[in-house]
């Protein structure tokens, strides 16, 4: 079973992405998704962008739809989350489609600013990140790599530590 904080945190996401605010994700949320991140500032790439949120949705569908209503609850979710700890390669996997998604001038990196881009993307509201960035930042360097990146999003979707720095993957908490 999930813990409190896993579902504290999985809320945020689950909002973000539950975009007419049914309480279900369905493939409209992810285009809808997909749309906000085609109006990324300075993408280089809009459809690959988009075409990586909207391929988000069958394999979410296929893991948590399990009464086939082609909807997913955030108790569908949750369940889905309780196992990730031990799906290393599913975790590895959606972190790397999600840098690329965020990496904007394909240089490699998530700047500061592109990780702006992808919190205010994925919330759709403009959201202060810049005493976030630090805490995932840990070599102070002014970017993430690839494997800072995957590290902190298998903390937040695999891990239970309050104090992890991937707890912060897609900004603060909800309250």
């Amino acid at each position: 079973m999930a813990s409190e904080f896993q579902r504290r945190k999985v809320i945020g996401v689950f909002r973000a992405m539950d975009v007419d605010g049914d309480g279900r994700l369905t493939e409209a949320d992810f285009k809808a998704l997909a749309h906000r991140w085609m109006a990324v500032a300075g993408s280089v790439d809009p459809e690959r962008l988009a075409s990586i949120m909207t391929g988000w949705w069958p394999v979410l569908q296929a893991a948590s739809d399990p009464d086939g209503d082609n909807a997913v609850t955030l108790d569908e979710v949750l369940h889905v989350v309780e196992g990730l700890g031990d799906m290393a390669d599913a975790v590895s996997g959606t972190a790397d489609a999600m840098f690329e998604a965020i990496d904007l001038n394909g240089d490699g990196l998530i700047s500061r600013s592109e990780y702006g881009a992808l919190i205010e993307t994925w919330n759709g509201t403009p959201t202060a990140t810049a005493e976030i960035f630090p805490r995932l930042d840990l070599d102070g360097d002014g970017h993430l790599t690839r494997d800072e990146f995957r590290t902190h999003w298998t903390e937040f979707w695999a891990g239970d530590d309050p104090d992890a720095p991937g707890t912060y993957v897609f900004g603060a908490l909800v309250e």
